[in-house]
């Protein structure tokens, strides 16, 4: 059963706030790790043409589409999902913006991916010293027009680029997805993601395990009795932002949907906000071409 709550694009489309990031998942590994995640009640995931894994999640999600033993290790069998209880997303590569390449390199991903439609496409990085991001974005709404998408929007967009983006745009995104973590925590970018009706969407939502060693989050997960993951997971939620972790083993991975039993306070809220440093633990988009 989905464990996530959803929310609402500003197409309407519904998204599951708290995702499945493919990020460095071995490609022989996806399939088994995509349905132990769906076994374990995810139905979002993340990936991209980049990570070379479409294939394996494509494998991941069809053992499932028909009914499939329990991977809980109950040795039931479950009941089949439907292709629509499933929301996957995926990006055009850096080496693929323009507006001919990108739709080329869509066409390649549906392949991968064995599916008829995407649920949601995104640009992987502005690369804005090429200048071709306007372009490659127009070929996204031309694949959202085809109904070959349900959704489109970027990933790692800065202000500077998402005004650069909006001048020429028909269709506003519905996420921008980038990094954001207690470390870094992109008020900024979050406000004008508000103000324009673009989703916030976190990848390494846990600052590549970086941050849960953090006094703050520890102390906060001691309090609650919960996993300082699932403390800053949670912190996500109550954001209002879409978060995207990654887990190998099947106990991290039901470990970090199990967070919509507890709540955190306002002062828990007050004392991560205070753990922002503007600290990176991936490259800044400018630094990305």
């Amino acid at each position: 059963m989905r464990k996530s709550p959803r929310l609402s694009l500003n197409n309407g489309v519904l998204i599951d706030q708290l995702g499945f990031g493919l990020y460095k998942v071995p490609p022989a590994d996806a399939a088994d790790v995509v349905a132990t995640a769906l076994s374990a009640g995810y139905r979002h995931f993340d990936t991209a043409a980049m990570y070379g894994n479409e294939t394996g999640v494509a494998r991941g999600i069809s053992s499932q589409l028909d009914g499939h033993p329990d991977n809980g290790g109950s040795g039931e069998f479950s009941p089949a999902l439907s292709r629509e209880d499933i929301f996957v997303t995926t990006k055009v590569w850096n080496d693929d913006h323009g507006y001919d390449a990108t739709l080329k390199a869509f066409d390649t991903s549906m392949v991968n991916l064995g599916l008829d439609y995407v649920d949601m496409y995104l640009i992987h990085w502005p690369c804005a010293r090429r200048g071709l991001f306007p372009d490659t974005y127009r070929a996204l709404e031309t694949l959202y027009r085809e109904g070959r998408v349900r959704a489109i929007g970027v990933s790692n967009f800065q202000p500077g680029h998402l005004d650069r983006l909006l001048q020429t745009a028909e269709v506003v995104p519905a996420v921008n997805q980038v990094e954001l973590h207690p470390w870094l925590q992109q008020e900024e970018l979050r406000a004008i993601h508000a103000g324009l009706g673009i989703r916030t969407e976190a990848w390494s939502p846990l600052g590549r395990g970086q941050v849960l060693a953090d006094p703050v989050v520890a102390a906060c997960a001691a309090e609650h009795h919960r996993s300082p993951a699932q403390v800053i997971l949670r912190w996500h939620m109550q954001l209002g932002n879409i978060a995207i972790p990654k887990a190998s083993s099947e106990a991290r991975i039901r470990e970090n949907l199990d967070i919509f039993g507890f709540e955190l306070s306002d002062r828990d809220m007050a004392a991560l906000a205070g753990l922002e440093r503007g600290q990176r633990t991936g490259s800044h988009p400018d630094n990305v071409n």
